[in-house]
């Protein structure tokens, strides 16, 4: 796999976004496990969790531990592996998802992810989503102390605009390294804070990052009734060049920027090995250019359905990257 680069550490371009694994709709221990070991077997080092990926009812941190037991019982060296986890969201009882992004709150968390995960400190800790109720500032000062204490080695931050990747950066310097926000082919209006990213060296970590591209390879040929729609530029780029949709799109992603690193979910190992593929496929200027194109006109809204959303109805279409990340 080929590499990128975040906060100095060298990791592979294309990671895991754990989130499908530990949620409503999860696989079992096994499969879970499993589909952990497969993106090390294919050069992931990069493996983003949250406290809050639990199931409605339950306790925070089930993704976390799952992270640590895997690799501990991975038969490889781990040592190159980075954990990046969140703070600042929680779950209802009936499944929603809640903000509370208070210092004193971010604080604690991270040292229970830190317990949960192990090791001398949290090699990444982001700040989930700004909390209304809280002055951003203050929740960034929160993960100064983090830093300062040695809780964190790197700070990042999720779900921000551009003012907030600029005041985070201010208040963190070169301790903060990585924005995550939403960018797929289907969601494209984070692509201020992903130049922004690339103009300040920061590692961008698009979260659902498959939105609109509603059929893998794996399942089938790249086609199919959703081939014709939108998107349909990223399935005659599969076809010619005989892999998935899915990792044209992942490729796409990584044609944006060098400092671009896809974070794709997975809850079987197929699906992460086919998405690990992505950091190998290059794509001509042509191609980038006609999937820049592809979708232009789409909605947001209807992006926002193919990518799984917080609802009942998507969460069992996790591995496909749901919300929140």
């Amino acid at each position: 796999m080929r590499y990128r680069t975040l906060g100095g550490l060298r990791v592979g371009a294309v990671g895991l976004g754990a989130m499908p694994l530990s949620i409503e709709g999860r696989p079992d221990e096994r499969q879970a496990v499993a589909t952990l070991h497969a993106a090390l077997d294919a050069g992931v080092t990069l493996i983003d969790t949250a406290d809050s990926y639990y199931p409605p009812g339950g306790e925070p941190g089930p993704g976390e531990l799952l992270v640590s037991r895997a690799l501990a019982s991975y038969g490889g060296n781990t040592d190159a592996v980075l954990v990046a986890t969140k703070g600042g969201r929680g779950r209802t009882d009936e499944g929603g998802w809640t903000v509370d992004a208070a210092p004193e709150r971010l604080k604690r968390t991270a040292h229970a992810s830190l317990a949960r995960i192990g090791g001398a400190a949290i090699g990444l800790y982001q700040l989930h989503k700004p909390d209304p109720d809280v002055p951003f500032a203050e929740s960034v000062g929160g993960l100064r102390e983090l830093l300062d204490e040695g809780t964190i080695r790197f700070a990042g931050i999720s779900n921000v605009d551009t003012d907030q990747i600029r005041l985070a950066g201010e208040m963190l310097g070169d301790r903060l390294v990585s924005v995550q926000n939403r960018f797929s082919p289907a969601v494209r209006e984070g692509e201020a804070e992903l130049r922004l990213c690339a103009e300040l060296g920061l590692a961008y970590l698009p979260w659902s990052p498959l939105g609109g591209i509603s059929r893998s390879a794996l399942d089938g040929p790249a086609g199919g009734p959703r081939a014709g729609g939108p998107y349909a530029a990223f399935h005659r780029v599969a076809r010619a060049h005989g892999v998935s949709p899915h990792q044209v799109a992942l490729a796409w992603l990584l044609a944006q920027s060098p400092t671009v690193i896809p974070i794709p979910g997975a809850s079987r190992p197929e699906s992460i090995r086919d998405s690990a593929a992505a950091a190998d496929l290059v794509l001509s200027t042509e191609e980038v250019a006609a999937l820049d194109a592809s979708g232009a006109h789409a909605t947001a809204g209807q992006g926002a359905s193919d990518a799984g959303q917080d609802t009942a109805g998507s969460r069992a279409a996790a591995g496909r990257g749901a919300m929140p990340a």
